[in-house]
């Protein structure tokens, strides 16, 4: 999908926040519970749908988490005919869900292929049983393969995440697993390098990623090949053959507006930032907060944004005119008609590239 393909995107993000069990690398908002009153949550997506109504029409629907896919079939039919009711969706509406292998079953994909469903992402994380336990998932690789050669029976647009640059990895290693998930042929990869974040249980525990040097060889090597796989990244982490770019993400990095429901979710219309509670609890009784950010506030986070796309140039205009001369020198940009992309040094030096050229 190219932005030219659609006068805009406008997107609208449904935030689950529930999984069944909390991975030690995740600082999403998301926890465990057995006894969700899917009632009371109802309420509480009613009235921020409500609150955030707009003419234009949605040209996108991620429900993410937390793992969605654990959604009830009531509550889901529920949302899907709220949404509806509420909001106009574009005839081309790219409707996503999130959903981790030991979540979803051949009977729930169809139940969500036929509520209106057309992209599934799937969280497989590795395709290797030690690291599949070192980062706390519950599935097995027999059970990933399975769902995702059933996902394709149903889908044509099918996300696998993958995460890499674990401790004691090495690259032969990484090579040979991404092989083995490009062997699927999907339409799109989300592929992330391990980050330690400090609220989680890998935060507490002093882990030792590769170095520097080591991540940026992978980041490469992944690079080298997912071109040669005609899968080529249009983002910093995210891969995709042509036209399947995620519309969704692609909202966010070109600095469209954007509708967040749910705990924990947040949003972006014109200059207004929205942020809801991310205690379950907190939220349904808590209104949204909005803060009313400045123009230079806006376009900041434009850039930060906009400069992680592989294959849409950023506009120079407001840009630091010396930044992006040493921009240039360093070899972190290419500029052409339209703006500046950032070569593949840039991408290595995203928050250095993002500092010399702020305004």
């Amino acid at each position: 999908m190219s932005p030219k393909s659609t006068p805009y995107l406008h997107a609208l993000y449904v935030h689950w926040p529930y999984c069944l069990s909390k991975c030690p690398y995740c600082d999403f908002a998301s926890c465990v519970n057995k006894n969700i009153d899917e009632d009371v949550l109802f309420q509480g997506y009613l009235r921020d749908l409500k609150q955030f109504q707009t003419t234009k029409p949605i040209t996108s629907i991620f429900f993410g988490g937390g793992t969605p896919s654990l959604m009830s079939p009531q509550l889901f039919d529920k949302l899907m005919n709220t949404i509806q009711k509420y909001y106009a969706l574009a005839p081309d509406c790219e409707i996503s869900v999130e959903a981790n292998p030991d979540a979803i079953t051949k009977e729930k994909m169809l139940f969500f292929k036929k509520s209106g469903i057309n992209r599934l992402s799937v969280g497989v994380q590795s395709l290797n049983k030690k690291a599949l336990q070192f980062l706390g998932r519950k599935h097995s690789i027999q059970t990933a393969i399975k769902i995702i050669q059933t996902a394709q029976e149903i889908f044509n647009n099918i996300n696998m995440d993958l995460i890499y640059a674990r401790p004691h990895q090495k690259l032969k290693d990484w090579e040979n697993e991404l092989q083995k998930a490009l062997s699927f042929q999907l339409p799109h990869y989300s592929l992330y390098q391990l980050t330690i974040e400090p609220n989680t249980v890998f935060g507490h525990q002093h882990m030792i990623l590769p170095s520097e040097i080591q991540m940026r060889k992978m980041y490469s090597l992944t690079d080298e090949i997912m071109n040669n796989a005609k899968c080529p990244a249009y983002e910093v982490s995210n891969y995709a053959q042509k036209g399947f770019e995620c519309r969704h993400n692609m909202a966010y990095w070109l600095g469209c507006d954007y509708i967040g429901i749910g705990p924990a979710a947040h949003g972006r219309i014109g200059l207004n930032a929205t942020q809801n509670k991310a205690s379950v609890s907190l939220w349904l009784k808590t209104p949204t907060q909005i803060e009313k950010l400045t123009e230079e506030q806006r376009e900041l986070e434009k850039l930060l944004m906009g400069l992680r796309l592989r294959n849409i140039p950023y506009p120079i205009k407001n840009l630091d005119p010396n930044g992006l001369k040493k921009a240039l020198q360093q070899n972190w940009i290419t500029l052409n008609k339209t703006g500046i992309l950032p070569t593949l040094d840039g991408i290595l030096m995203l928050n250095k590239l993002v500092l010399l050229l702020a305004p």
